[in-house]
């Protein structure tokens, strides 16, 4: 048979802290605690198992488990000395839900269930209190009917104001007996009203109804949410915890409260937390009275700390708090009751803190001695450094919520609308700050993009252009902010029948997705002394290596402050959309004759020598990546009829003839059309010239400071061994012909970009002509699923809540297919050289999920957008640290 239930409390725990993908988080912690010798009341468990079993069985319970719940309510009974149901002695319990991670969103807790007109009788007696009794039963019927019975919770809310306005009084602990039940009356007809049926009086039937309740709330919408946000199974079910009642609410010997062992915002090591004399559980976080502080050092002017009102619960409860801190070796979250002064442990979990406080916590238990330097690293969720690097919205500040979008990058930033990258370079020169409004971004928005402080966008995902960029820019972003109406004519935008014009103010939160109207103050992330501490110990024990995305001075400036070790893919098509390029760009392009296109290509070389000695400088000998140039064709092609005509004067031709070169060099699907090689092949003229300045630039700096350049070339879009070796060799054809010039040496590397499938598959013939690979994940995503970045926001999320995809393979690598394809890449790859230098360079670099398959397939390093650098970098060492684990599990 079976084992459903587990039992613990008063020396009958059958469960420990190891057991919580079984037991839940809730439900391990409570027989863990019990085990230690705590004071936990006693009940039992009824394990994800069961949960499971519910769904898959068509919502119906196992045979045999009316039995088991039966057998351990009967273990309760004979430890408390009291029967459930019984009108003399009656035992009263909560129903908690308990998964294995702590889930907002799940069904709120149910007290004092089995309470009816005949046990609250007993009750009366058992307690020699009926204000306690009647108060009790006026809660459980609330607390029933909203949870279990979907009735709203304002219904009752509304009733209890209404008598405590008959009767004059102000405080719910003023009521007497006699008006708690008339509220108890009052309950009842609401629940008959709103549901056809009578409250249920069997003690049975309300254990039942709470079960199915907690199971029912697995499914609910917010928790769909919150699993799909945290990436949580929806196979591991949650479990249910049915434990005896201690109340709080007996009278002033007695309270309730909430106590972290640290400052969950801070990670300060102070006592931290509220209770309330005379309440139960739901008081506290309800807001219907205002809990008071733990320690009266706390307490403020009129207020009244436990310490003071209940010293002796209170120093037990101090030492519960080392006990469990040092027990558990973290931070803890303790529930706790105290009834007629002795004190009861309800829970005890792992407590959620800022990224702040999961810092300095970190770092502190690791000096005090509670964990070692290794597994601090693995105490901080590399994702939450989001919240240290970017400023945020000022708590304390009003706003006013337009809309929302998804939070495409983290930060927090205010300005004024611009439709267009010129108009917010304008506004930018003039000292205003500028939220770049588009309903997509396209690579000739990168100024603007750069001036701005944010962007929004109305379409696009997690992984659209507006959102890469942002990302590599540091620049906050919501994209796919589909209820807005931009009006690039008119230039607004509307939402909701609100409608904002060009220089109106708005605030995006990019951390949440939030659009406000007008102007909410920002504060700036400060970095602690431990976030180096931190960082430190994650670099001593990462094998993969972290490089940054970077093209701009000021990317890599901010890479090198967060400790990037090189750039790993310099994107050098975002070099070309200054206002002082473009122009030569497009003639370049539209030339119809070498000459023309000599002259316009000549015209760049310095701008590009600069870019790249400018990188150079800043890397100071770390590796950087150039890949040469690689846009859709059409994204450089003059697009309005003002542009069409300044190129025409520019290359002294007609306008019809250069309209019709441009419809010729358009392309119905420009993503997979005429870019990367293919451009190079096209126009060998543009890679000449890159390479060339690349040479050139590392010639120069390496005689200004006497120290090598190492510059890695990296030639984009490759599908065939062919294709690299006739691109190769224009490249080497031009660093010989510097070379020769300068009568000079230079150490380099020519690598590819491995973003087709077919390049994974004929790794091994690709190998034999490059000096090392960088899978560009965005596009072997793109390639390999055959979704568009831009377009599958729309429908991406559908996908991952029906769970057609585990996640968004933009966000984190699909690795079933885009991982196997990475895998293959390796695999051939090293065959042929076994010291092939590979990396990965898509936005998959940040992604800690993609980072532990990166360490687990062997990669040399991964390269992100500059503000992600630390993530990487925390992300690497927890990846190495779980590769070491699972090796010495398997030895």
């Amino acid at each position: 048979m079976t084992k459903w239930i587990y039992s613990f409390g008063a020396g009958q725990s059958e469960g420990n802290a190891g057991m919580r993908n079984l037991l839940g988080g809730k439900g391990a912690n409570l027989a863990e605690m019990a085990n230690i010798g705590l004071p936990v009341p006693p009940g039992f468990t009824i394990t994800t198992e069961v949960c499971t079993a519910f769904y898959e069985n068509g919502r119906k319970y196992p045979a045999d488990l009316e039995a088991q719940i039966e057998a351990a309510m009967g273990k309760i009974e004979a430890s408390m000395g009291l029967r459930f149901g019984d009108s003399e002695a009656p035992l009263l319990v909560s129903v908690r839900s308990g998964a294995r991670v702590s889930m907002p969103g799940m069904m709120d807790t149910v007290l004092n269930l089995g309470l009816n007109d005949s046990t609250v009788e007993g009750l009366v007696r058992s307690s020699g209190d009926a204000r306690f009794a009647w108060d009790s039963y006026r809660r459980f019927i609330q607390m029933y009917g909203s949870v279990v019975l979907g009735v709203s919770h304002h219904r009752f809310e509304d009733l209890l104001e209404q008598v405590k306005r008959a009767v004059g009084k102000e405080d719910d602990t003023a009521l007497s007996a006699e008006e708690w039940k008339e509220v108890v009356k009052g309950y009842k007809q609401i629940v008959e009203k709103e549901t056809g049926a009578a409250f249920p009086e069997s003690p049975k039937d309300q254990l039942w109804g709470a079960v199915g309740a907690v199971f029912g709330s697995w499914m609910n919408p917010r928790a769909n949410t919150y699993r799909k946000l945290h990436d949580i199974p929806a196979s591991w079910g949650t479990a249910v915890n049915v434990q005896s009642m201690v109340f709080g609410n007996m009278g002033d010997d007695c309270a309730t409260g909430v106590c972290f062992t640290r400052d969950p915002s801070t990670g300060e090591n102070i006592f931290y937390g509220e209770y309330l004399i005379n309440a139960q559980g739901e008081d506290v976080v309800a807001g219907i009275r205002t809990p008071q502080p733990m320690a009266e050092c706390r307490a403020a002017e009129g207020q009244f700390s436990m310490e003071k009102a209940l010293p002796g619960a209170y120093q037990e409860l101090l030492k519960v708090r080392d006990l469990l801190e040092r027990h558990y070796r973290d931070m803890q979250d303790i529930e706790f009751t105290v009834q007629a002064n002795t004190l009861y442990l309800l829970q005890t979990r792992s407590g959620k803190r800022t990224a702040a406080a999961a810092l300095r916590v970190a770092i502190d238990m690791a000096k005090e001695g509670l964990i070692t330097q290794e597994e601090a690293v693995t105490r901080v969720p590399p994702a939450s450094l989001d919240q240290l690097l970017h400023p945020i919205l000022d708590p304390k500040a009003e706003r006013q919520l337009l809309t929302r979008g998804l939070p495409a990058s983290p930060g927090a930033a205010t300005g004024v609308i611009a439709f267009s990258a010129e108009d917010v370079e304008d506004r930018a020169a003039k000292g205003e700050d500028v939220i770049l409004v588009r309903v997509e971004t396209s690579p000739e928005d990168v100024h603007g993009m750069h001036a701005a402080r944010g962007v929004l966008t109305t379409r696009g995902g997690m992984t659209s252009h507006a959102a890469v960029v942002a990302r590599g820019m540091g620049r906050v972003c919501v994209a796919g902010a589909g209820s807005i109406a931009v009006n690039y004519a008119e230039q607004t935008m509307t939402v909701d029948g609100q409608t904002l014009k060009a220089g109106d103010w708005i605030t995006l939160d990019g951390g949440t997705g939030a659009v406000f109207n007008g102007r909410v103050p920002t504060i700036p992330p400060t970095l602690s002394g431990d976030f180096s501490t931190l960082m430190g110990w994650a670099d001593a024990v990462r094998r993969l290596g972290v490089r940054a995305n970077a093209e701009t001075p000021e990317d890599a400036e901010t890479a090198r402050r967060f400790g990037a070790e090189g750039i790993g893919l310099c994107r050098t098509e975002h070099m070309f959309f200054g206002p002082d390029r473009i122009g030569h760009v497009r003639q370049m392009i539209m030339a119809d004759n070498e000459g023309a296109r000599a002259k316009a290509i000549d015209a760049l070389l310095p701008f590009q020598r600069a870019d790249f000695s400018d990188l150079f400088r800043i890397m100071a000998g770390l590796p950087v990546t150039i890949r040469l140039l690689d846009p859709p064709l059409h994204e450089f092609l003059p697009h309005g009829e003002a542009e069409l005509q300044d190129v025409a004067k520019a290359l002294g031709q007609d306008v019809e003839s250069l309209r019709n070169r441009r419809s010729a060099l358009s392309e119905a699907n420009p993503m997979l059309g005429h870019r990367g090689c293919r451009l190079g092949i096209s126009y060998p003229e543009i890679y000449a010239m890159q390479v060339r300045a690349i040479a050139e630039a590392a010639l120069d700096l390496s005689a200004e400071t006497c120290k090598a350049v190492i510059p890695e070339i990296m030639i984009p879009l490759v599908g065939t061994k062919a294709e690299l070796d006739l691109v190769r060799k224009a490249c080497e054809a031009v660093i010989s012909a510097v070379l020769s010039e300068r009568k000079a040496t230079l150490d380099y590397k020519i690598g590819t970009m491995i973003e087709l499938p077919r390049a994974a598959i004929t790794a091994d013939q690709i190998a034999q002509s490059a000096d090392f690979f960088s899978f560009g994940t965005n596009d072997l995503t793109q390639t390999t699923l055959g979704l568009s970045r831009d377009d599958a926001g729309s429908f991406l999320p559908e996908y991952v809540e029906k769970g057609l995809l585990p996640q968004d393979p933009f966000v984190s690598i699909d690795r079933e297919g885009v991982g196997a394809l990475v895998r293959l890449g390796v695999e051939k790859g090293r065959a042929v050289k076994a010291d092939l230098k590979l990396g990965i360079c898509g936005e998959h670099g940040g992604d800690p999920l993609s980072i532990s398959f990166f360490e687990e397939v062997g990669l040399d390093y991964v390269s992100c957008s500059p503000f992600r650098v630390p993530v990487a970098r925390l992300a690497a060492a927890q990846a190495a640290l779980a590769a070491k684990s699972n090796k010495a599990v398997k030895a």
